[in-house]
């Protein structure tokens, strides 16, 4: 094995194992948090000198979504690119770490949502199916002990909420102190909380449809509320798409806003969630990717976005960066950082270092969204390194600059057919001169469209002497 590539391997077995308060280093790309760790349905919020995510909890290759426990994650607001995982904060069920947090039920546990209050961090959890927990913690990393499920007022239906209460709950401590919980599955729902306990919902404040089921809205899940200026947000999940609506007050009506980010096209379909978040003056979209060729392992991302004076959002593409400006293409680049899939290629765990991007047969498109070749005029022709294991056939690997057929055609590579034993194996392919910001995309092409089919590990950018 190249020693560029030994390296990466090794650098990621030393952080292999979650360790409860110990950083990980996860280079500030996306995914966000170590290739091992899928964490999808993001509420990132800022508490002191740290960024949080709180979220669901996935398992690579899982045939249905989410586990029976929530991980809380965070970093410094200084270094975005050191995460470490606070704890196993809340589950339904025993394990080395606890025993169950609630006595209710076993069912999975589903998108959660904290807040501070009264000086304490106040997590909504959602269990499939079965009553909400709120539970609460001196520190926002947890762990969070219950309260309480969340009390609706005397005489209200016993479905109240859906046929899985509080589907989904994002909360909102408003200005003035008053307490707003939204939810919904299919149809969305809001409630004022008593802000003194925390979990009572007042009576006569149940609203429900308060986004509507038509276009443009089309509401499916995902509530999320945020404040910013005098405007409400609620972000939710319109299918694929992360959308947000905003208004005057924070019981609406909300007035549709547009798409912040999607996993459509070339990104692999699927469901979305998330939120935004301010960051060092930064604001930034969360929401997770799908890998493993299922819906049920998806992994935590983030992109930056611009909230307009009149507080309007524009759509972002989905890329490779996560908080960087730029990639620094002379370094080793995973291949799991793709944020281009064209072809039925995708993302998958082989172990837990190894998450390459497998299925590349003829046609196929991986793309890495963006680097920063340097601007310098005497830059001296490149030489590119590709880690792949080949499959099957032969062909060639293309490699293109800024678009596949319509940008530059930078280099190829001739894949013969696979001989012995099944490894990894490095390839390389002169590149000539580029600079500035680009994207970098790998066409896999089969020899007159026979079978074809590599895996892609990893690459890197190294100027020629």
């Amino acid at each position: 094995m190249d020693n560029w590539l030994l390296r990466l391997r090794r650098y990621w077995i030393s952080f292999a194992m979650p360790m409860i308060l110990h950083p990980v280093v996860a280079l500030a790309q996306n995914p966000i948090l170590p290739s091992w760790e899928y964490i999808p349905d993001g509420e990132p919020r800022v508490f002191g000198d740290r960024v949080y995510l709180y979220g669901s909890h996935d398992t690579a290759h899982s045939e249905r979504y989410c586990d029976h426990l929530y991980n809380v994650w965070s970093a410094l607001l200084s270094d975005l690119s050191n995460w470490r995982m606070d704890s196993e904060s809340f589950r339904t069920r025993p394990t080395e770490n606890g025993p169950a947090s609630v006595d209710w039920s076993r069912n999975e546990l589903y998108a959660p949502d904290v807040v501070k209050n009264h000086g304490k961090y106040w997590l909504y959890a959602y269990i499939v199916g079965s009553p909400a927990a709120v539970a609460v913690s001196d520190t926002p990393g947890g762990p969070f002990k219950t309260v309480s499920k969340i009390i609706a007022p005397p005489g209200s239906p016993k479905d109240f909420g859906g046929w899985g209460q509080y589907i989904d709950p994002g909360v909102l401590v408003d200005d003035d102190g008053r307490v707003y919980i939204y939810w919904g599955y299919k149809r969305s729902h809001m409630a004022e909380l008593n802000a003194q306990t925390m979990v009572d919902v007042l009576p006569g404040t149940y609203q429900a449809d308060i986004i509507p089921l038509e276009e443009p809205y089309v509401f499916f899940e995902a509530c999320s509320p945020r404040k910013i200026g005098n405007i409400y947000y609620l972000i939710y999940a319109k299918g694929h798409r992360l959308v947000y609506t905003t208004s005057k007050s924070p019981r609406g009506p909300f007035a549709y806003g547009g798409v912040i980010v999607q996993n459509s096209g070339d990104a692999p379909g699927g469901n979305i969630h998330g939120s935004i978040c301010k960051i060092n003056g930064q604001w930034y979209v969360f929401y997770h990717r799908h890998t493993n060729k299922t819906g049920f392992s998806r992994r935590a991302c983030v992109e930056r976005i611009t909230i307009e004076p009149d507080g309007s959002i524009k759509e972002v593409e989905q890329t490779s960066l996560g908080f960087a400006e730029s990639l620094d293409p002379y370094k080793p680049t995973r291949a799991d950082i793709v944020c281009v899939l064209r072809g039925g290629n995708y993302v998958t765990e082989i172990d837990r270092e190894t998450h390459p991007v497998v299925n590349n047969t003829n046609g196929a498109v991986a793309g890495y969204r963006y680097f920063d070749f340097g601007a310098k005029a005497d830059e001296k022709p490149l030489q590119l390194s590709v880690q792949i294991r080949r499959k099957e056939g032969t062909g060639v690997i293309e490699v293109w600059l800024d678009a596949v057929d319509t940008g530059v055609l930078a280099g190829k590579v001739e894949i013969g057919e696979a001989v012995g034993a099944e490894k990894w194996e490095t390839l390389t392919m002169n590149t000539g001169a580029h600079l500035g910001r680009r994207a970098v995309f790998f066409r896999f092409k089969g020899e007159d469209k026979r079978s074809f089919n590599v895996e892609l590990l990893g690459f890197k950018f190294d100027r020629r002497s």
